[in-house]
């Protein structure tokens, strides 16, 4: 019955014979629907409350939006729709955290590249501190006691969280555009991994910042590869860095501090040991240097310098080089890329005031690479 309808009935006789007067017929019939029109309505709540929940629809970032990046395992944040004025050639940006980091340490990077440097989106991959206990699962493989290990199956999880994070910002691509990865610290040699075993035929720009890249060299008395085997899997197995139209590399390395051996003094000069550790064949070296965070060789060796050297030797086989405080300078170029080096640049977000002690994610720092991620 349409309730916004009426049915009058005319006078005349019923079945039985008996007279009929169409007003009160009339009165009957209005006064019926109004009683069930009224019930509808009081029932309509209750059949709201007992239906299926609605699927939220999901929300997508635009240019200048505003919104916080949260770590797992909380809820993955809504997003706005990507904006209609975005450009067809702008590039979503996914960033890999490296070993340590979680989510939260990259929000104020990715908040940077989406409201100030105009990017129509920055997806972090979803990792929390503790995720990283997964890789424990490689001390089951012998392979790891051989210093064989390989990345799969032991960081599959790791993978499969760059992988929800590529698939993110490919909703947020304009059709046919492309993405850009931001590798920091373990985070680009990983990404090197997932383009190597995964779909990366979108993925226009690989970007690293502090990444070990290279593995330890062998025989080098009190060297232990601490990756057992991985980044000699990476170096063997997966693309070497090219700079092309079509897929550029990226390497950026930070100057931060000069080691030294544990024993006796440092022979080498800064600019010595930069000129033997540039790539020479097929790569190219940028030193940028800034005159607020620069650095210098100090007179005196100092215990600092001897610990840190101790961990770039692990990392390099010297002890001696300078580096970002965690990786050699040496270890982040490769060769083949677009190789860049920044004066006075800390290796970690954790422990960076992006004054004193810039990280590479820092304002100051951030607007000295960025343009890789813009052209």
């Amino acid at each position: 019955m349409d309730l916004n309808s009426q049915h009058i009935q005319r006078p005349g006789r019923n079945a039985r014979g008996e007279r009929c007067g169409g007003k009160r017929d009339v009165h009957v019939h209005r006064s019926a629907i109004a009683v069930l029109r009224s019930a509808l309505l009081r029932s309509a709540p209750l059949r709201e409350a007992h239906a299926a929940p609605r699927r939220a629809t999901p929300l997508r970032l635009g240019t200048g939006d505003m919104l916080p990046l949260l770590s797992p395992p909380r809820p993955r944040a809504a997003r706005p729709r990507a904006s209609a004025t975005v450009s067809a050639t702008a590039r979503p940006a996914v960033i890999l955290p490296g070993l340590g980091n979680n989510t939260g340490d990259y929000a104020r990077l990715a908040a940077a590249l989406r409201d100030d440097h105009g990017l129509p989106a920055a997806v972090v991959a979803r990792v929390t501190r503790p995720d990283w206990l997964r890789n424990a699962a490689g001390l089951a493989d012998a392979s790891y006691w051989r210093g064989t290990l390989r990345p799969r199956p032991v960081l599959d999880w790791y993978l499969k969280r760059v992988d929800d994070a590529v698939s993110e910002a490919r909703e947020l691509c304009a059709p046919g555009g492309k993405i850009s990865l931001i590798g920091h610290s373990a985070g680009g040699w990983l990404a090197r991994v997932y383009m190597a075993e995964f779909d990366a035929s979108d993925i226009s720009l690989l970007l690293t910042l502090g990444t070990p890249h290279l593995p330890p060299p062998k025989g080098v008395p009190g060297v232990i590869d601490q990756t057992r085997g991985l980044l000699n899997y990476v170096e063997e197995n997966c693309a070497p860095a090219v700079y092309t139209p079509e897929l550029r590399y990226v390497c950026i390395a930070g100057r931060y501090i000069q080691g030294a051996p544990l024993l006796g003094n440092s022979a080498a000069a800064s600019d010595e040991i930069l000129a033997a550790d540039t790539p020479s064949e097929g790569g190219h070296a940028v030193i940028v240097s800034s005159s607020d965070n620069s650095t210098s060789t100090p007179s005196a060796v100092s215990w600092r310098a001897r610990f840190v050297g101790q961990g770039y030797k692990q990392v390099c086989g010297r002890a001696d080089v300078w580096g970002d405080g965690v990786v050699p300078e040496m270890a982040a170029h490769l060769e083949g890329a677009l190789n860049v080096s920044f004066d006075g640049v800390y290796h970690s977000p954790v422990g960076s005031d992006d004054e004193q002690r810039p990280w590479y994610g820092s304002p100051a720092i951030l607007k000295q690479w960025v343009h890789h991620l813009l052209s």
